[in-house]
């Protein structure tokens, strides 16, 4: 039980209104001392931890300040405590309770969406910067923002999507340029009459002769598809350091150099041929022309 303190006694002549101001004193000065005192050693501390788990600089900083965040809240506990505010803080406590569960019902989408970003931060299966697929390929581009509820993310058509954290961790999400390499495939169609083996050749060859498609490993071609018009042989070559615009440029670079080839040595890129059948049936021609005649 806190005592007023007999200085404001004496000078307020009434002891509830000693009582009272004796209380906001004790809760004013301990609770910048708790204040001042995590600011200054754990938050600190828990920078540190950070920076030796090599986290980036966008998960440090919701999780600075997620602990700035404990340190006022347990000041403001301890406060209360020193204060002698029990009463109001059972009645705090119980109003709080009630309002969490109404807060809570309320907003499911955007806890889930929070926990979802709390996993995104811990798991890292993308980073700022990383050219991202999911919704089986529907949606892609390149990260430009993670944050607990939403991660924000650049198309390669210059439109920003703002996703729901939520989306991104509920199904498959393709990261490509996770790895320091990535391999590019395209299927080339030839005529059923054109020699397979100089057409295998000529796409590996035009592979070695790019700059930016790896030796090692070494480019391939198989025999995947027989059409209806063309006999298809899917290449597969990698490259070094991808990004999107990479990928891009060297995949259009090689395709055009393996048709140029294909073109002076006469190999043909057959199209779909489609022929269209049926006739037309005339039926009591004869009656109509009477009709019309009478």
């Amino acid at each position: 039980m806190v005592e007023p303190l007999p200085v404001l006694e004496r000078l307020l002549g009434d002891a509830g209104y000693a009582m009272a101001l004796t209380q906001a004193i004790y809760f004013v000065v301990s609770f910048l001392t708790v204040y001042f005192v995590g600011r200054a050693t754990v938050v600190p501390l828990v920078g540190r931890f950070l920076d030796r788990r090599d986290l980036d600089r966008h998960a440090k900083t919701p999780l600075l300040k997620l602990t700035k965040f404990g340190v006022v809240f347990v000041a403001v506990s301890v406060a209360f405590g020193f204060a002698d505010y029990g009463n109001f803080l059972t009645s705090l406590a119980t109003i709080a309770a009630a309002a969490t569960l109404a807060i809570g019902l309320a907003t499911q989408d955007v806890i889930k969406n929070f926990v979802s970003g709390v996993f995104i931060y811990t798991d890292k299966p993308f980073k700022i910067g990383d050219w991202v697929e999911w919704d089986g390929g529907s949606y892609s581009g390149i990260v430009e923002d993670i944050g607990l509820r939403v991660t924000r993310v650049r198309t390669f058509d210059n439109e920003l999507l703002t996703v729901p954290n939520s989306q991104l961790t509920d199904g498959v999400i393709k990261n490509p340029v996770e790895g320091d390499r990535l391999r590019l495939k395209f299927l080339f169609g030839i005529g059923y009459d054109d020699d397979i083996d100089r057409a295998t050749e000529i796409i590996v060859e035009e592979a070695e002769d790019h700059p930016d498609v790896l030796d090692d490993p070494a480019p391939s071609v198989r025999l995947t598809e027989l059409g209806d018009s063309s006999v298809g042989l899917q290449s597969r070559v990698w490259i070094a350091d991808p990004s999107r615009s990479d990928y891009v440029k060297t995949r259009g670079e090689y395709v055009t150099a393996v048709k140029e080839r294909f073109d002076a040595e006469g190999i043909d890129i057959p199209y779909p041929n489609r022929t269209l059948g049926g006739g037309l049936e005339l039926t009591n021609v004869e009656g109509t022309v009477e009709a019309a005649d009478d």
